[in-house]
């Protein structure tokens, strides 16, 4: 479940960068510049490094990299995203596949109300063209994965691509090496941190609610291409609902755990990180973090 963003601009190319902390006042922590490329620099990196704010799914004609994306790509030694992308081919995948079950043999029927029961097996089985049998075992947060990329095409023959295929390509071009700040692993053990039922209850809503599904995208490609970190953060708090568990898990926690990460592979090396633009804006944000941990981060475009 993650979409979004976008970053900043390249400043004096090839210049050394101060190695004091950098300090802001409470009010400047939380970023409010429009911007989805992101210098960092301070607290004495050799080289800065950049973060980028992506939306994992956009109209194939509605992006391209900038130059001056290009070129902070082309300053560093490696390209970061949430995850490595390589790891979701060949035997990897059939691995990935058999962890989006349900534990203790649960299926959808466990999970839900008959009425939604007989709902969503109805919505799912017209929309995915998979056994039923199989796909009611799976989580519903995976299922509702599922369904977004069926209802948005994304794939070569689509009409949608992810800002992280199009930065893989580059990355390629330019044999950059490609990390990831998470496993695989890692982001299927999300699913297993929230309640079945509640995942549920959010596949229903998405599901009952897909007639608003189109609107609500194009609003947030809108932020996106508006570069509108805290817009685009107050549409995934207000996607996510009055229920903190799902801000917390997929969003505020990640966020905390990447920066010591992203510190280390900053003192590596300079890096290129680019994660869902929902991830940078606000207080708890990694624009945010960082700041805090005495980095400047500075607006690039």
């Amino acid at each position: 479940m993650s979409l979004w963003r976008t970053i900043a601009l390249l400043i004096l190319a090839g210049s050394t960068v101060l190695c004091s902390r950098a300090t802001y006042l409470p009010e400047q922590v939380t970023p409010t510049e429009k911007a989805l490329l992101w210098k960092i620099g301070g607290k004495n990196l050799k080289k800065p490094s950049y973060l980028f704010g992506t939306i994992h799914i956009i109209p194939k004609e509605r992006f391209r990299l900038t130059e001056q994306q290009r070129q902070a790509l082309g300053k560093v030694g490696r390209l970061v995203l949430e995850i490595d992308l390589k790891q979701m081919s060949g035997a990897a995948l059939f691995r990935i596949m058999t962890k989006t079950f349900m534990s203790g043999g649960k299926t959808l029927r466990d999970v839900l109300t008959e009425e939604d029961y007989a709902f969503v097996r109805e919505q799912i089985a017209r929309q995915i063209p998979l056994p039923f049998s199989t796909l009611e075992r799976m989580k519903p947060m995976f299922l509702s994965s599922m369904l977004q990329n069926e209802t948005t095409q994304l794939g070569e023959s689509g009409r949608m691509t992810s800002v992280e295929i199009e930065l893989l390509r580059q990355a390629k071009k330019q044999d950059l090496a490609v990390e990831g700040l998470e496993t695989v692993d890692y982001q299927i053990s999300l699913f297993d941190s929230i309640p079945y039922t509640l995942q549920a209850q959010m596949l229903v809503e998405q599901l009952r609610r897909q007639s608003d599904v189109e609107g609500e995208f194009a609003d947030m490609v809108a932020l996106y291409e508006a570069k509108d970190l805290q817009g685009m953060e107050m549409k995934m708090r207000e996607m996510f609902g009055d229920d903190r568990i799902f801000q917390e898990i997929l969003v505020d926690r990640r966020n905390r755990e990447w920066i010591p990460i992203m510190e280390r592979m900053m003192r590596e090396k300079p890096t290129f990180f680019a994660v869902g633009a929902g991830h940078l804006g606000g207080a708890g944000g990694v624009i945010a973090l960082l700041r805090r941990q005495g980095y400047r981060v500075e607006a690039v475009e």
